[in-house]
């Protein structure tokens, strides 16, 4: 009896074993898969805010409804976030992410099953939306579910886990943009040889679907280890969960909590909907917390308008190529934030800073990026010298309003003020067109093609200079180099020196409401910013960058498309914007009372002159060269794949 006794505690102490092995290997396999899941939604999300150059000339769009297609993620998340948070914490929450995973990867294929045209973006729209929605329940539902069976010491260095892979989404989201923006659209199907133009073309479109197909591929992968993991976990051997007590709330109510259960606003909000109301109004009127919250929220409309169109205004301004703009913001751009976060984090624990330090810090790294950034704006290139609109045809500049294409050189060729081809003379000259540059004839094939005879090449010319012009846009000068690589260099610097900051003045947030009131404040500003931030800011900094358009191309069936050359004195405006609101940030952390709203908008209005916004038409369609042309006589010639 006894050996059976014995036999009989081995065989449970054994199944106990294998229990406790079996928790720990679904454990694991969860904080693997979240973690997956984390890079997968990262890396694609940036992926996207890499090919937004390649998504506006695809579908001939402006930058208006680029930033509207890129605020709809954010519509669609927090469309869904409340309820997701609230009804998931009572399902499977793994499956839930699963199908939040499974639906990001719908709307990435939906994105890709589009064509061109009028009212394709509205299709993209929703794609870009469903996205938003696929996302709710990834974060809020791991951190709970990791949070439940963790024990307390393991669930932040599991989270720190979590949020150290997440970084590494961003860089290589960034770099597979790089590489598919140097991809032809049209890779496999054309002859890459025919293509007339190259990657700094403004015409350009890069093979965007590519990077959508491994995006879409990561997500449907990442979705698969949460269907069979099971609706909860045990908690790790030696934390027992213990109920919660009753206490006295500021009003003077007593919160009653079921002791299996944590407590939810939402359970708060059932019953106590004065409470709740009672603390929102307590949070608005601390003033720290208000000007703190106020500041955020400006920075952030900083932070996504530079991190949706930084790679745009590279190209833009500096005359890169999406390519290299996307690769160089992925490889040391993000580093130098990352590293900026980590080491801001490290200085508060290393030194044990109080609030008060916490704040001047954050405000001491913000106002040195805010000068940084200054350098950084005069840090430009001059307009590239085109003839009709930046400069007349006798090659001095112009500075009229009504700017016209037309000249007596090219007034007998029946040129179409549609076309845009640009052809580039020796004198650094662009012409739109070969036929806007009175040439009578061609030579050479694809790239190599050569127009000769050009009528108003020679009314710029010294006596006895060749008049013939070369296909493409002629590059920026020299100096802009220079110019490109001290941007680079102040951005980085920048970029570093104001995310250093980032973690003190997140603390500062925390401690600067009472801790009863931490969960409620943290909530407001993350729904705050990304509201007031996060949809808008992508909207209102491409209007800015549409106002400083010089010609526009004109879609297929009518109307304006994709913007094809900006006027780079104006462009850099829009980053005045940010300084501004970088700037004040700076004021709301002084606790200064004074109206910085109104400033805010009579900087807007001061820092902007009046653009010129005539609409002069240009294409939308890249030109392929079939054969050798053999030069013509008597007209001017006009190519004949000439887009519009």
């Amino acid at each position: 009896q006894t050996d059976v006794t014995v036999v009989a505690l081995e065989s449970e102490s054994s199944v106990k074993e294998n229990d406790k092995t079996s928790d720990f290997r679904l454990s694991f396999l969860f904080i693997v898969a979240l973690s997956f899941a984390y890079f997968s939604k990262a890396l694609t999300g940036t992926y996207m805010k890499s090919s937004i150059t390649q998504i506006e000339r695809r579908f001939d769009l402006s930058s208006t409804h680029i930033g509207l297609i890129d605020g709809s993620f954010e519509m669609g998340n927090l469309l869904f976030l409340a309820m997701v948070s609230h009804f998931g914490a009572k399902l499977h929450r793994p499956r839930l992410i699963a199908v939040g995973c499974f639906l990001m990867a719908v709307g990435f294929n939906i994105l890709l099953s589009q064509e061109s045209g009028s009212n394709m973006w509205i299709y993209v729209f929703l794609g870009n939306a469903l996205r938003g929605i696929g996302e709710t329940p990834v974060t809020p539902l791991g951190i709970s579910y990791i949070d439940d069976f963790a024990k307390a010491e393991n669930s932040p260095f599991y989270i720190a886990c979590l949020q150290t892979i997440t970084l590494l989404g961003p860089m290589f989201g960034f770099l597979l943009g790089s590489y598919c923006a140097k991809l032809y659209v049209d890779i496999g199907y054309v002859d890459l040889e025919s293509v007339t133009i190259t990657p700094k073309d403004a015409r350009w479109v890069g093979a965007w679907w590519m990077g959508f197909l491994v995006s879409s591929g990561l997500l449907l992968i990442s979705s698969i280890p949460f269907w069979f993991l099971p609706r909860s976990l045990p908690k790790q051997e030696g934390e027992e969960v213990k109920p919660t007590p009753a206490r006295e709330t500021v009003d003077g109510t007593e919160d009653a909590l079921n002791s299996n259960h944590n407590l939810k606003l939402t359970e708060i909000a059932k019953g106590t909907t004065d409470t709740v109301f009672f603390f929102f109004f307590r949070l608005l009127g601390t003033p720290a917390y208000f000007l703190l919250l106020c500041g955020s929220i400006l920075k952030f409309n900083s932070f996504i308008g530079l991190l949706t169109f930084k790679a745009k205004y590279m190209e833009q301004q500096f005359g890169q190529s999406a390519s290299r703009a996307n690769f160089l913001i992925g490889v040391l751009n993000l580093p130098a934030v990352a590293v900026g976060i980590f080491l801001g984090g490290l200085l508060m624990k290393r030194y044990k800073l109080s609030v008060v330090s916490g704040a001047q810090l954050s405000f001491a790294t913000s106002f040195m990026a805010y000068l940084l950034l200054l350098l950084q704006f005069g840090t430009k290139c001059d307009n590239i010298p085109v003839a009709g609109l930046t400069i007349s045809y006798n090659g001095s500049v112009n500075r009229h309003r009504n700017k016209t294409l037309f000249a007596e050189c090219n007034s007998d060729c029946s040129c179409s003020a549609e076309e845009w081809d640009p052809v580039c003379a020796d004198s650094g000259i662009t012409y739109i067109s070969p036929c806007m540059a009175g040439c009578l004839g061609s030579s050479g094939y694809g790239k190599n093609t050569v127009f000769h005879n050009c009528s108003c090449v020679s009314a710029s010319y010294p006596a006895g200079s060749t008049t013939s012009v070369k296909l493409g846009q002629c590059p920026h000068a020299k100096d802009c180099s220079r110019s490109f690589t001290s941007y680079m260099a102040i951005s980085v610097l920048s970029s570093f020196i104001n995310s250093l900051g980032a973690t003190p003045g997140y603390m500062v947030i925390i401690r600067s409401v009472q801790r009863e009131l931490k969960s409620l404040a943290l909530g407001i500003q993350t729904l705050a910013t990304r509201t007031l931030g996060g949809i808008p800011a992508p909207v209102y900094f491409g209007a800015l960058i549409d106002s400083t358009c010089l010609k526009w191309s004109i879609k297929k069936c009518g109307g304006r498309g994709a913007c094809r050359i900006y006027n780079s004195d104006m462009y850099r405006y829009p980053t005045v914007e940010m300084n501004a609101i970088t700037l004040q940030q700076q004021h709301f952390k002084k606790k200064k009372k004074v109206n910085i709203c109104t400033f805010h908008v009579l900087l807007s209005f001061l820092g902007l002159p009046s653009f010129n916004q005539q609409s002069h038409i240009v294409p939308n369609e890249i030109p392929y060269k079939k054969e050798q042309e053999q030069p013509l006589e008597g007209y001017c010639i006009r190519l004949p794949f000439s887009s519009r």
